[in-house]
């Protein structure tokens, strides 16, 4: 609920700095020009006359700027979503589509597009990434090994990838989910046995989770939860048989080199260094993807 300007209530410091009404633990010494809210330079709009919060931006400011400058941004830089959880929505949509197109085609769908190095499959013949059917580093993120499987991930992916989707925006919490999977399918495909498939959502939300871990560093939030719930899933990683770690590693690995350049890029430079250090993890994952066909081959 928005408090009115001034009122005891918004949050002070000891020398009397009021916090950014929308993150509380920013102190600010800025207010809008409009509604007087205090602001922190992440919210700050600039107008003709000093500085603008979002939702006075959204009413209407006049500043005569361009449109999106006028857009309020998330911490990350992306644009602030009327449903800030839309693309978690469609992600969890289509994992549970293919398990029921799994359900009712059976095997042979599910030993077509799983992950898969090299192998010989009863009614396939050679299958494998190594044969050219690259499409199954993508393709085996959103099938599943069974109701448990497939509920586990996607009670993760809606907990984990809601807040972490609206605090990157869409298009940035898409990147970091599909470079995070690709990382892990590809560690998969260099150090698991050539016919050895795996399958599942949980290489990029292991990523997700890294991500939610530099998120909540940067904003010196407790990172107890987050440590606790990584180290219970990393011992079921590696306790449990017929788990892929690698994909779990690698995708651990690629969400916490991506979160960092989401949270912590220098707003001049932001989407450079965000979308930039997603092209370079993208291209590790090229090269590993090169180099283990070329051990197979």
């Amino acid at each position: 609920m928005d408090q009115a300007p001034g009122s005891p209530q918004e949050p002070q410091d000891a020398q009397g700095l009021p916090g950014c009404y929308r993150h509380p633990d920013r102190l600010t010494g800025i207010r809008c020009t409009r509604c007087e809210r205090p602001i922190c330079p992440e919210c700050m709009v600039s107008a003709s006359v000093g500085f603008q919060c979002p939702e006075c931006v959204r009413g209407g400011s006049g500043t005569g700027h361009a449109p999106t400058a006028n857009q309020p941004r998330t911490m990350a830089g992306g644009t602030v979503a009327a449903d800030p959880r839309l693309v978690t929505k469609v992600l969890v949509g289509l994992c549970l589509a293919a398990f029921l197109v799994q359900l009712t085609v059976g095997d042979r769908f599910t030993d077509r597009f799983d992950m898969l190095g090299r192998a010989w499959v009863p009614g396939l013949g050679l299958e494998g990434v190594a044969e050219g059917q690259w499409y199954r580093l993508l393709t085996a993120m959103f099938l599943h090994g069974g109701y448990i499987h497939l509920a586990f991930n996607m009670l993760s992916l809606w907990w984990i990838g809601g807040p972490l989707e609206e605090a990157l925006g869409r298009a940035r919490y898409l990147a970091l989910y599909f470079v995070s999977g690709l990382a892990g399918s590809a560690l998969s495909y260099l150090l698991a046995a050539p016919n050895q498939p795996s399958l599942g959502a949980s290489g990029a939300i292991f990523g997700l989770f890294g991500a939610t871990a530099v998120l909540m560093r940067r904003l010196n939030y407790d990172m107890r939860p987050v440590i606790a719930l990584l180290v219970i899933n990393l011992i079921f990683t590696f306790s449990w048989a017929n788990i892929a770690w690698q994909a779990h590693i690698g995708g651990l690995v690629g969400g916490l080199v991506v979160g960092y350049a989401m949270v912590h890029a220098p707003r001049e430079r932001r989407a450079l260094i965000q979308y930039g250090t997603c092209a370079v993890v993208l291209l590790a994952v090229l090269v590993t993807v090169v180099v283990r066909t070329a051990q197979l081959t």
